[in-house]
């Protein structure tokens, strides 16, 4: 995808550079790269292998550069799993957070006119204020407008959900005030449209379908049209254990009991808790147990045990669990599995997960869509995940673009990179923004 360059109208550097989504998208809003800062030697290789790079300063890593070169943007992806809600938080006390101050440091020493820095939307979580406020506070010291939002891919035309923190800065003397952070896409955006053979669906013919079945009006909330595998959760698209594999009616009845009632502070503090057999026994007095037996046969320990047995619970102390206990490990390594047809996939991480794309989707006709999809696409395995181009698109990255690893490590370097229709977006309003 290397292009030569042709009637550049601001120049920029590339920070965190990683395989260059802020480049891509600074490219086609006819910027000129002269500087790019990555240590990571796979993003690096892989960097120099789609951009023509050998005018331009390679700077290594940001914490080591001592001389710096003018460019009127800045802007980089400041690595950030010290800020990220699902780590530790702990902010500028981790190396990875001390990031930031370099980045002030280095923007400091070039005074560009402004800047675009990515970072996870935990940096603006309340639990975080203080140190949002103190990078703030840098950069106004440094004499910046300061503009940030949390914005989510899936409202550019890209169906990921994928939120991160924008952290924007016009230089004082240059600012025009005019800038805002661009408004979301009024069309969503379809799974389907990134698919590639097994799963790619007719897009026209969903667009005319209005989506009016019970199945795609229940998923509206979260844009995504999937199925969840948990035994800790419940709802008309969950698939639990007990629904794959063989129970008899009470036993499903038993899981359910539990599931209902496993979060009641009665059985204690945790966000699920273990339940004694006396525990379970007790609640099954309230329930009715229809067609198990003469007199609605009682919960008993056996029957306890048997579901121990099919490795649907597990002994706990004395008490009861499911074997499935942490909701985003899923079943048997399947967490959600999404629907060509769905708005939004999950969000690409460097670490994988445990999402999948059904190759075929449920007609409209069937009634009852659950039993279908586990009929039909689940233990048919008519299911895969993401391949590397569709993740790519994902992301916003041109389908010529190139990797040179193998699929997880090109998963990884994508799961580290920037959407690049945000960036776009965002880097145009910027660009308008100056005096």
């Amino acid at each position: 995808m290397k292009k030569p360059d042709l009637n550049k109208k601001f120049t920029f550097i590339d920070l965190f550079a990683g395989i260059g989504g802020f480049r891509i998208a600074l490219e086609r809003l006819n910027g000129k790269c002269v500087g790019f800062s990555e240590i990571e030697s796979k993003a690096i290789s892989v960097y120099k292998r789609n951009f023509e790079t050998s005018h331009e300063v390679e700077m290594g890593d940001i914490t080591k550069i001592n001389e710096c070169i003018y460019a009127d943007i800045l802007v980089g992806g400041v690595p950030c799993q010290s800020w990220s809600i699902a780590g530790k938080m702990k902010g500028f006390e981790d190396s990875r957070g001390k990031l930031w101050l370099d980045t002030i440091k280095f923007t400091k020493q070039v005074k560009p006119k402004g800047f675009i820095y990515e970072n996870v939307k935990g940096l603006a979580d309340p639990r975080n204020s203080y140190n949002l406020d103190l990078i703030i506070s840098e950069f106004n010291e440094l004499g910046y407008n300061i503009h940030f939002n949390v914005l989510n891919s899936f409202d550019y035309g890209l169906p990921q959900s994928r939120e991160r923190l924008f952290v924007v800065g016009i230089r004082k003397d240059l600012d025009n005030r005019s800038f805002v952070f661009p408004d979301k896409f009024k069309s969503l955006p379809f799974l389907a449209d990134i698919l590639e053979g097994k799963g790619k669906t007719n897009i026209n013919a969903l667009n005319n379908s209005g989506y009016k079945n019970s199945f795609n009006m229940a998923a509206v909330a979260n844009k995504g049209n999937f199925y969840i595998f948990s035994d800790i959760r419940n709802g008309d698209h969950t698939i639990h254990s007990w629904d794959l594999i063989e129970t008899s009616k009470k036993e499903k009845q038993i899981c359910m009991l539990i599931l209902k009632n496993r979060r009641k502070q009665l059985y204690g503090n945790r966000d699920g808790n273990p339940m004694a057999y006396n525990d379970i026994a007790n609640l099954s007095l309230n329930m009715s147990f229809e067609d198990m037996g003469k007199d609605n046969d009682p919960i008993i320990v056996d029957d306890i045990e048997g579901l121990v047995a099919k490795k649907i619970l597990r002994r706990v102390d004395n008490k009861y669990e499911f074997v499935n206990s942490k909701i985003s490990s899923g079943i048997d390594g399947v967490y959600r599995i999404f629907m060509p047809e769905s708005h939004v996939f999950s969000t690409l991480t460097k670490s994988g997960n445990r999402d999948y794309i059904s190759e075929i989707s449920i007609p409209d006709s069937v009634k009852n869509k659950k039993d279908y999809f586990i009929r039909e696409i689940y233990l048919k395995k008519k299911y895969r995940q993401i391949s590397l181009k569709e993740a790519s698109r994902a992301q916003g990255f041109p389908d010529d673009y190139v990797f040179e690893h193998k699929y997880a490590v090109s998963m990884g370097l994508l799961g580290n990179a920037v959407s690049v229709n945000v960036v776009e977006l965002v880097g145009k309003n910027l660009l308008n923004s100056f005096k």
